[in-house]
């Protein structure tokens, strides 16, 4: 029997992108809150619709594995994910673009020495104006591509 401190793996499906990578899974660190529900504790590198600190429905399935059914609540965080332009100023530098984005206090994870996309929670009560503004900067200015894999109403508004 798990504890309701347990820290479990929830994992979810989704249709791979054309063009991105050909994962069509991710499992997430939660954190088991009862009744099914658990609470996402890392960045989210390939899911859409989740952030860090979200809460979520999963089933176990007959293997023992938790598969998200549907997100049942919200931390209000968002999910950004930022690949430098090799090319560009900041080359493949995953360092740079955490020191870009340093004003901001924002947490974030490196995908992997081969593809350093960087994935960060904005946390509810972020500068979302700025942490916008940079970001577009740096797509204009060849620094990086980025995406949105989860927003709030106050990140679409701001």
């Amino acid at each position: 029997m798990e504890s309701a401190d347990e820290k479990i793996k929830v994992w979810f499906r989704f249709v791979p992108r054309e063009g991105w990578l050909p994962q069509d899974t991710e499992g997430l660190w939660a954190t088991k809150l009862g009744d099914n529900t658990a609470m996402v504790r890392n960045i989210p590198f390939l899911q859409d619709g989740v952030a860090e600190g979200d809460v979520v429905r999963y089933r176990t399935d007959g293997d023992g594995l938790h598969w998200s059914v549907e997100r049942v609540g919200t931390a209000g965080n968002c999910t950004i994910r930022v690949v430098p332009i090799p090319t560009g100023p900041l080359g493949r530098s995953p360092q740079a673009v955490h020191q870009r984005l340093s004003a901001f206090g924002l947490g974030g994870e490196v995908f992997s020495d081969d593809f350093p996309m960087v994935a960060f929670t904005a946390p509810a009560a972020a500068d979302f104006t700025g942490i916008k503004a940079l970001l577009n900067q740096g797509q204009r200015e060849g620094w990086w591509h980025y995406e949105v894999g989860c927003g709030t109403e106050r990140w679409w508004n701001a």
